[in-house]
């Protein structure tokens, strides 16, 4: 398959770049540091700058779109809730318009989205069609889905990646988590009680491949393991697999302090559940969290 992937720089994007190219695909990169995309993916990838002067995208097979500034590096002040915003937005309307324009558009898009499109869910269960508590993250989410099913089509279907923590050897989420655990100071968050919806990055991959090559599956996939781990639990685990003490409790309303309105990331939570995922027949290879960290951490 000939690809056009966004965000391939990023910690999916890479993943998921190597396993591609493995499989003999054709991949097209979109960076705007072509230079840097270029020495990070290797001679195999195409780089483009910049979408500006494309009229269509024909003779793609795939759109894969995993494009977006970090949610959780940064205060959520007005300025940078607007950053959040168009860099998910601007570029995926882009992309669903060139869809459209295509003669022959690709096959599939798989755009991104993220659990946060549900809201902090305290203890429910959350499959894809739990409603959402319409927070910020929620109007972040829908907006970038919906930008991304005007692409869909008899000819194009989309799929949409509501994804958890990913969880990775090197880099996101865990590398920071790691951190003060390594130096006797790790434990929950709060009162520890939020589910923390995370997934191996392995199954990640895995998952966005499993979509790309089932041609009957479309809408919205929670990308999660199956048993999401309160904030307490995860702590716990990650303490045991690293040999150190996870007892030092942050506070929640130090937490709030620290971070403002974006505390909700790491105070709230989703018990998501990844119902249509499993319904398809995918397979995981890391369900357990305790095994998921030992094979990253090892």
């Amino acid at each position: 398959m000939k690809i056009l992937i966004t965000g391939a720089t990023g910690l999916i994007g890479r993943k998921l770049t190597e396993r591609l190219l493995g499989q003999s695909h054709q991949i097209t990169a979109l960076s705007r540091a072509p230079e840097r995309a270029a020495k990070l993916l290797g001679p195999q990838v195409q780089i483009w700058e910049t979408l500006d002067g494309k009229t269509s995208l024909d003779g793609f097979d795939a759109v894969i779109n995993l494009a977006g500034e970090p949610i959780a590096d940064k205060r959520w002040t007005k300025e940078h809730k607007a950053l959040l915003c168009e860099s998910r937005w601007q570029l995926t309307e882009k992309l669903a318009t060139l869809i459209n324009a295509s003669h022959t558009p690709p096959l599939v898009f798989i755009s991104g989205s993220a659990v946060g499109y549900y809201g902090d869910q305290g203890q429910a269960l959350v499959p894809e069609d739990e409603p959402p508590n319409k927070q910020f993250t929620w109007q972040l989410c829908a907006r970038w889905e919906a930008l991304a099913l005007a692409a869909e089509s008899p000819r194009t279907r989309v799929c949409l990646l509501r994804t958890g923590i990913v969880l990775a050897e090197k880099g996101g989420a865990l590398a920071k988590m790691v951190l003060p655990f390594r130096a006797g100071l790790g434990g929950p968050l709060g009162d520890g009680q939020q589910y923390m919806p995370w997934i191996h990055i392995d199954d990640m991959i895995d998952g966005i491949v499993f979509l790309l090559t089932h041609e009957t599956l479309s809408g919205p996939f929670n990308m999660v393991s199956p048993y999401p781990a309160r904030n307490e639990q995860f702590s716990a685990l990650l303490g045991e697999v690293l040999h150190r003490p996870a007892f030092m409790r942050a506070p929640a309303p130090v937490i709030r302090l620290l971070m403002g309105e974006s505390a909700v990331l790491v105070l709230g939570g989703q018990r998501a559940l990844p119902k249509q995922l499993e319904a398809a027949g995918f397979t995981y290879r890391h369900k357990e969290l305790k095994e998921a960290l030992e094979d990253l951490l090892k």
